[in-house]
């Protein structure tokens, strides 16, 4: 599976119009990407329709889920949804699978005490599923939602890698560390074209704010020696530039690059856009920004 060196994902793949998904996921696709990411959440579409749709709609990019969640399919469900594109579109569906987050979790009315443990029996029970299912050749990668240390040693000794999302290259190089050579490594990182210091960092905060409210972003960053200081009020200068690049193209491309010189097999580039989520400035920044990044 060739996931390209960097992909793109944003959160209007699993909400916006069939039409207008297809339309932007061709337009990606003809600027070189390698890989489409998409979350699975409250008021999106279901993972697995989301990849048909995305799939479907293109020749040759790789489609990524980043994450399913674990809470909203029993593990034989996901191992048949994953064999089923993989079968269907060989080589280009990669599974991102996750615990998602407490709150999240309990409004589904489920029990968030022991996510690892709870991760370590799914894989399991997607394995024991997939003895029944239809081969894919080659057979869809699994990836884990991983931040801190025991997902990122489950997902090395379980999943085929990790997919950690909200990080700086700073755990891109820890994460490495844990997972060992041999595994996936595909970091989300967000970025905004826009070399105003004061304007970057207010688009970036209304990014940064609903995430640093989750335990697992915020636990995580604290790992990496930022304060609770750093974490309020949306984050603190130092936080928000270590989260989301921001800059010309050249200096953006600069900073996304060093998750690959920290270890990273690719990156999932997010557009952040001055208004909120907006696909059509999406492809417009990516479009300016391909010609910079590394190859």
């Amino acid at each position: 599976m060739d996931i390209g060196r960097f992909g793109v994902w944003h959160p209007l793949f699993s909400r916006a119009p069939a039409q207008r998904l297809r339309a932007a996921a061709q337009e990606i696709e003809s600027l070189g990407y390698g890989t489409l990411w998409f979350g699975e959440g409250p008021g999106g579409k279901e993972a697995f329709s989301t990849a048909g749709i995305l799939l479907a709609a293109t020749s040759r990019i790789v489609v990524g889920s980043g994450i399913a969640n674990i809470w909203g399919r029993d593990a034989t469900a996901m191992a048949a949804g994953a064999a089923a594109l993989g079968e269907a579109y060989p080589g280009r569906f990669l599974l991102g699978v996750g615990v998602s987050h407490a709150p999240l979790v309990a409004n589904r009315g489920h029990d968030y005490s022991r996510p690892v443990a709870a991760m370590s029996a799914y894989l399991d029970g997607m394995e024991v599923a997939a003895v029944n299912l239809p081969a894919a050749d080659p057979p869809p990668s699994t990836l884990l939602a991983a931040l801190r240390p025991r997902m990122l040693e489950l997902a090395r000794d379980k999943a085929d890698g990790a997919h950690p999302y909200f990080v700086p290259p700073e755990h891109t190089a820890l994460a490495r560390k844990t997972l060992g050579p041999d595994r996936l490594l595909a970091p989300e990182h967000a970025f905004v074209l826009e070399s105003d210091p004061a304007t970057a960092r207010a688009v970036a905060r209304r990014h940064t704010t609903a995430y640093l409210a989750m335990p697992n972003y915020a636990n995580s960053l604290r790992h990496l020696g930022f304060s609770d200081d750093d974490l309020a009020d949306g984050g603190s200068d130092r936080l928000i530039d270590a989260i989301v690049a921001w800059g010309d193209p050249a200096t953006v491309a600069q900073r996304v690059g060093a998750h690959l010189e920290a270890g990273a097999d690719h990156v999932a580039l997010q557009p952040l856009s001055p208004e909120g989520p907006d696909l059509d400035d999406a492809v417009t920044q990516l479009r300016t920004l391909a010609p910079h990044l590394p190859r």
